[in-house]
């Protein structure tokens, strides 16, 4: 079945970076966009980033933008977002998902921390 597994984050200070990596199974990676959300404590889920099949294009949410970068191996199922100059207000639980067809839940999120 469908699945997304995501893991690298953690506690880091302000400036600091982490790189998260998404882990799929059970659908064609190749042919969908793979998409970042976060979800802060009390807030509702927001999308971040997302890139297309091929790798080739991304596209970011304004306050990530020039600090955040989304990549993809296709060979590996796998999607990454690197993120840098990390700030407290990236606290949250970052998710990957891609509405497959038949569709896929959510998964557990890993958490990322950034304070001093």
């Amino acid at each position: 079945q469908v699945q997304f597994v995501e893991s690298g984050g953690g506690l880091v200070q302000p400036g600091g970076s982490l790189r998260l990596s998404c882990t799929t199974s059970g659908f064609a990676f190749d042919s969908y966009a793979m998409y970042w959300y976060r979800q802060a404590p009390g807030k509702e889920r927001e999308w971040v980033a997302g890139i297309i099949s091929t790798g080739a294009s991304a596209d970011y949410d304004e306050s990530v933008k020039g600090r955040f970068t989304v990549s993809r191996d296709n060979a590996k199922n796998t999607a990454y977002l690197q993120m840098n100059n990390l700030k407290p207000e990236d606290t949250a639980v970052y998710y990957c998902y891609t509405a497959t067809i038949p569709s896929g839940p959510w998964g557990q999120g890993t958490q990322v921390t950034v304070s001093s």
